[in-house]
């Protein structure tokens, strides 16, 4: 009977070494990822991209992998030796509800596209905002201010309408902003 005990021991002990490890989460840090891009009209430039998660997906999005992005291109050296912000974009892929807003300089006369957006900054207030879509309508382009304000929050939460008029809610944790800040020329401190 000894004999049969000392060969469940080793069993029993390597049982429960492996019950006690776990499979290993994949519980990444979000962060940008940078890459140089080529335009035929300002050449070289560099493209920041933060992907996030949607809190409430647009309608008929059974693709999960598909997710929200925030990416911004910063334009090559300047004059000043200095890059610049030069365009930041909410992607959705999802058609976006647009609106027709007249802006306050021209009455009566003219209608821009917008997008209706609302961010929260650390679960503080609500801020409202139209941002211009882009072309495919599944994106809005935000201003550099705006991108300031974002950057220094540690999530942003963003609301906007689908063409089917139903909110579509994405979270975005923000990394550490220093790499878009240095190639972007943008301030991310206090105001």
């Amino acid at each position: 009977m000894k004999p049969l005990i000392f060969l469940f021991v080793p069993l029993a002990l390597t049982s429960i070494a492996f019950s006690g490890t776990s499979p290993q989460q994949q519980t990444s840090s979000p962060e940008w990822r940078q890459a140089q891009r080529t335009d035929a009209v300002r050449g070289t430039y560099t493209r920041f991209t933060l992907v996030g998660k949607f809190l409430k997906s647009p309608q008929g999005d059974g693709d999960t992998a598909n997710r929200p992005a925030m990416v911004v291109d910063c334009s090559p050296y300047n004059r000043s030796h200095r890059s610049k912000f030069w365009r930041g974009n909410l992607m959705v892929g999802d058609p976006l509800k647009i609106d027709w807003v007249e802006p306050e300089e021209i009455h009566g006369i003219s209608y821009f596209p917008k997008v209706a957006v609302e961010y929260r900054l650390n679960d503080g207030k609500q801020e409202k905002e139209n941002w211009t879509p882009g072309t495919d309508q599944t994106s809005a382009s935000f201003s550099k201010g705006s991108f300031e304000k974002m950057l220094r929050a540690q999530t942003v939460q963003l609301t906007a309408e689908d063409n089917h008029r139903l909110h579509v809610v994405m979270q975005f944790d923000m990394p550490d902003p220093t790499p878009v800040e240095q190639a972007c020329d943008v301030d991310v401190h206090e105001k």
